[in-house]
């Protein structure tokens, strides 16, 4: 199973969303980062097929998706970033309705619901009508729905937005669960989603692709780079204004900063281990604390 993406753009007038991105899929979670606004929603919606490309092209196993027809949406799963439910329908007879929509058999529908719905933990609630559920059930929902046909790709456009950290936490490991032997690409500028599950990490800026990398290599660009100092408080607005600080946290009137810096920022200041998140600010700077 390859996905590949060659040269991809999607302009609007003079403005390109999504500028001349080429990457290859193959089984595996990846996640997509970049603040709000990097094109990794316009980017999610031409590889669903729901906006057609400017330029470039998006190929599964080596034929175009306009060559593949019907064929290439029954390899999809997508849970767009605002998803739309019945809010009178319930549980099941959203699924059973979802399940026709995408065409499976009665007999299929029925079993694929009641298993889909027992594995995100929905069974209880099955007969409650979705304008009762919390924002994590609606979610758990959208997930069950997209794998009713058993994707080989699932696509995810910020699915855990607006949840408290607990379901967060569940619906991560949901995707971990679902995730075999699929193509899942996770789109969030919500870092701790995708440093727990992701083995490759995507980083987007402005259209384009700043990096690609395992996640086991993600961070070796600032390894050596990251530093942790605890200084007066008065001190604390005089470094964040000299170096790249991207976290500090209060501590008995004194201030712990935690910075990105190619040299030893100050005295005392101790080398640490790089996360995600340090990357992520990094590259993002204002725009990520401005989300946070």
């Amino acid at each position: 199973m390859e996905l590949r993406l060659q040269h991809l753009s999607r302009r609007y007038g003079t403005k390109s969303a999504v500028d001349d991105v080429s990457v290859n899929f193959v089984p595996g979670v990846y996640g997509l980062l970049g603040a709000n606004g990097a094109g990794k929603t316009t980017l999610m919606r031409m590889i669903s097929g729901i906006l057609d490309a400017s330029s470039g092209e998006i190929r599964l196993n080596g034929r175009t998706i306009q060559e593949l027809g019907e064929k290439y949406y029954a390899h999809l799963g997508y849970i767009p970033q605002n998803f739309g439910f019945y809010p009178e329908f319930t549980a099941r007879e959203f699924m059973l309705y979802m399940a026709a929509v995408k065409g499976l058999g009665r007999r299929r529908a029925k079993s694929r619901t009641e298993t889909l719905l027992s594995m995100v933990n929905l069974q209880d609630a099955a007969d409650k009508k979705i304008k009762s559920y919390s924002g994590g059930m609606k979610q758990r929902l959208g997930i069950a729905q997209a794998e009713l046909n058993n994707p080989s790709i699932l696509i995810l456009d910020e699915p855990t937005a607006g949840l408290d950290p607990k379901e967060r936490v569940r619906f991560r490991n949901l995707i971990s669960d679902f995730a075999k032997e699929k193509i899942v690409i996770l789109s969030t500028h919500i870092v701790s989603d995708v440093s727990y599950i992701a083995d490759t990490i995507l980083m987007m800026k402005n259209g384009r692709f700043l990096l690609n990398e395992p996640i086991s290599t993600v961070t070796d660009d600032i390894r050596g780079k990251v530093w942790e100092v605890v200084v007066p408080e008065q001190k604390a607005a005089e470094y964040s204004a000299r170096f790249s600080v991207v976290n500090l946290h209060h501590e008995n009137n004194m201030v712990r900063l935690r910075m990105i810096n190619e040299d030893v920022p100050a005295a005392g200041a101790v080398m640490v281990e790089p996360g995600v998140e340090d990357l992520f600010l990094y590259y993002f700077g204002e725009e990520a604390q401005e989300e946070r």
